[in-house]
C-alpha cells in the first residue's frame, strides 16, 4: 500500500474556520503538481500558527523545568538544553513541512513511513502513538494538574502518596468524559486556551523582570531567590534531587554527562511536543507550500523565546536548589514570589492551560485510534463513532453517514477514548512524571528520527519528487544526528523505560502479523 492510499491519522484537530474563511474554487490553491486532496482548503497560516501554539504550549514549560534542571550541572546548561530542544523541534518541523507538502492530504508521519519503508513501519508508528505516546502524555498532564494544585498549597513531596494518583485518575476521567460528550468541546475552547497559555507565560516573564529591575534599583532588595545575582549561571553545583539527596557533578564522566543531558533534553522536548502537528492540517491550508513553513517559522521561534525566558524567570524567582525538586515550577515560583494568595490565581491559570492541553491531546488520541482501526490495524470496534462497545448511544451512526461526517458533526469515538483512558490510567498507576517523560521521549523521537532519516533518503531515491517546501539538506541532517544520538544514549541511560517500549513494539509487531 502506498502513502496515497492510506487514511490520515488525523483529520481536523484545529478549530472550525469561520464562515468567511471558506474557500471558493476560484481562490483555492492546488499548488501546481499538488493533488487537490480530500478536504476543503479553508485554513490560513494564522490557523496553523494558532494550532501549534495551542498544542505545543501545554504543561511542559510549567512543570518539566525540574526534570531538566535535575539532569544538568548548572542553570546556564539548563537554558541551553531548552534552546537545543527548540532548535531540534524547529529543524524537525521544517523537514516535516517538506514531507507534508510532497505528500499533501495525508497528515502525520504514518503515511511518510509507509511510503519510505513499507506499511509495517507506518503501522508501528500508529501503534506506538496509540499505545505508548498519547497515553503517556495524558498521564503526565493529569499528574501535573494535581501536583500544581498541591504545590500552591505548599506541598511538594518527593514521593507523593497514592491519593495523588487517585486524583490524577479523576482528572483523566473528566477530560475523557468531556471529549466523549462532544468532540466540539475541545475545538471550540481552542482559542480560549491559547489566550490563557500566552497570558500565563507573559505574567511569569513580567514577574521575573520586576525582580530584576527592583534589584537594579536597590541592590539590598531582592524579591527573588537570591542565587540569580550571587552565583555564576554556568558554574557546576550540587543538584538537589526530589528525594532530598545531593548530586555532585564534579565526579561525572563525559559519557555519563551525555546520558544526563539526553534525559534533560527529553524533558524539554516533551514541552515542545506537538511541533509536528501543523502537518495534520496541511491538506486544509489554502496555500500549503507557503503557509505551512510560514506557520512553523513564526510559531516555533515564538515558543522558543517564551520557553527560554520562562525558564530564566524560574531561576530568578526561586533559590536554585528548589528548581530541581519540583514538578510544578511555575506554581512554586509564583508562591515564593507573591505568596499563596496570588499563587491560587496563578494555579487556576496554569491548571486551565493543562486542562486545555489534556483536552486537545485526548481529542487527538481518539482520532488517531479511529484512523488506525479504519486501516484494519486495530479492532473495528475501536473505530466506532457514537457507540459504547456495540451499543449505539447517538441518534446517528457511522452506518448512517460515514466516519468522517459523524466526527464532523461532533459525534465522539467513545470506544477509542475508553481505550486511551484505560492505557493512561495504567501509566499513572505504575509510573511518575519523570519516568513517563523519558518513556514518551523515546517513543516519539525514535519514529521522528526514522521519518527525518527517510526524508534524507528520499532526496537521493526520488530526486524528481515534487517538493514545494525543500529546506537546506543540513537541516534534516542536524535533526537526524541529534535525535538519533539522544534516542540511543537515552535508551542506555534509562533501560527500564526502553525495555517497556520494546515490549510494546514487540506486541505490536505480533498483532500486525496475526490480526
Amino acid at each position: 500500500m502506498t502513502s496515497s492510499e492510506t487514511t490520515p491519522l488525523l483529520r481536523e484537530i484545529a478549530p472550525e474556520p469561520l464562515e468567511s474563511e471558506h474557500v471558493t474554487p476560484e481562490n483555492s490553491d492546488t499548488e501546481g503538481n499538488e493533488p487537490p486532496g480530500t478536504f476543503a482548503r479553508q485554513l490560513s497560516a494564522l490557523d496553523g500558527f494558532a494550532l501549534l501554539i495551542s498544542i505545543v504550549i501545554g504543561s511542559g514549560v510549567f512543570s518539566s523545568p525540574g526534570a531538566v534542571d535535575a539532569n544538568v550541572p548548572s542553570p546556564g546548561a539548563a537554558l541551553l538544553v531548552w534552546l537545543v530542544g527548540g532548535i531540534l523541534a524547529w529543524t524537525g518541523a521544517l523537514t516535516m513541512a517538506e514531507l507534508g507538502t510532497a505528500f499533501p492530504g495525508e497528515g502525520g508521519i504514518q503515511p511518510y513511513l509507509t511510503h519510505i519503508y513499507g506499511e509495517v513501519f507506518g503501522y508501528m508508528a500508529a501503534w506506538s502513538w496509540v499505545v505508548a505516546t498519547m497515553p503517556a502524555t495524558l498521564a503526565i498532564l493529569s499528574i501535573v494538574f494535581v501536583e500544581s494544585i498541591y504545590s500552591s498549597l505548599g506541598i511538594n513531596e518527593p514521593a507523593p502518596p497514592f491519593t495523588h494518583k487517585l486524583l490524577s485518575l479523576l482528572v483523566l476521567v473528566v477530560v475523557s468524559t468531556a471529549n466523549s460528550i462532544s468532540t466540539k468541546t475541545s475545538t471550540r475552547l481552542g482559542n480560549f486556551f491559547v489566550v490563557i497559555k500566552l497570558l500565563s507565560i507573559f505574567l511569569l516573564i513580567v514577574s521575573g523582570l520586576t525582580v530584576v529591575f527592583v534589584f537594579l534599583g536597590n541592590h539590598h532588595k531582592d524579591l527573588g531567590g537570591g542565587d540569580w545575582h550571587s552565583r555564576a549561571w554556568f558554574e557546576p553545583r550540587e543538584t538537589a534531587l526530589p528525594d532530598g539527596s545531593k548530586f555532585d557533578w564534579r565526579n561525572v564522566s563525559t559519557w555519563q554527562s551525555l546520558g544526563f543531558y539526553s534525559t534533560a533534553l527529553y524533558g524539554a522536548l516533551w514541552a515542545y511536543s506537538g511541533w509536528d502537528k501543523a502537518n495534520y492540517v496541511a491538506a486544509e491550508l489554502r496555500h500549503p507550500s507557503k503557509q505551512l513553513p510560514l506557520a512553523i517559522n513564526t510559531a516555533i521561534p515564538t515558543i522558543i523565546v517564551c520557553y527560554v525566558a520562562a525558564n530564566a524567570v524560574y531561576y530568578v524567582l526561586l533559590p536554585w536548589e528548589v528548581v530541581s525538586t519540583t514538578d510544578a515550577a511555575a506554581v512554586t515560583a509564583i508562591t515564593h514570589f507573591l505568596g499563596k494568595g496570588v499563587a491560587y490565581f496563578a494555579t487556576v491559570l496554569i491548571c486551565l492551560v493543562i486542562a486545555g492541553s489534556a483536552l486537545g491531546n485526548s481529542f487527538v488520541a481518539g482520532r488517531m485510534t479511529v484512523a488506525a482501526a479504519n486501516q484494519n490495524w486495530l479492532p473495528k470496534t475501536l473505530g466506532a463513532i457514537g457507540q459504547i462497545g456495540t451499543f449505539k448511544v447517538s441518534k446517528t451512526s457511522v452506518a448512517d453517514q460515514g466516519t468522517d461526517e459523524a466526527l464532523d458533526k461532533g459525534e465522539s469515538p467513545i470506544n477509542a477514548l475508553i481505550l486511551n483512558t484505560v492505557l493512561s490510567a495504567i501509566y499513572i498507576l505504575l509510573g511518575n512524571m519523570r519516568i513517563l517523560l523519558t518513556l514518551n521521549g523515546l517513543a516519539e523521537y525514535f519514529f521522528f528520527f526514522l521519518t527525518v532519516l527517510g526524508a534524507i533518503i528520499l532526496r537521493w531515491r526520488e530526486p524528481g519528487l515534487h517538493r514545494p517546501v525543500k529546506p537546506f539538506i543540513l537541516i534534516p541532517i542536524v535533526f537526524a544526528i541529534i535525535s538519533g544520538f539522544v534516542v540511543v544514549r537515552g535508551a542506555i541511560f534509562a533501560p527500564i523505560q526502553a525495555a517497556i517500549l520494546v515490549g510494546v513494539w514487540i506486541v505490536g509487531v505480533v498483532y500486525y502479523y496475526v490480526r
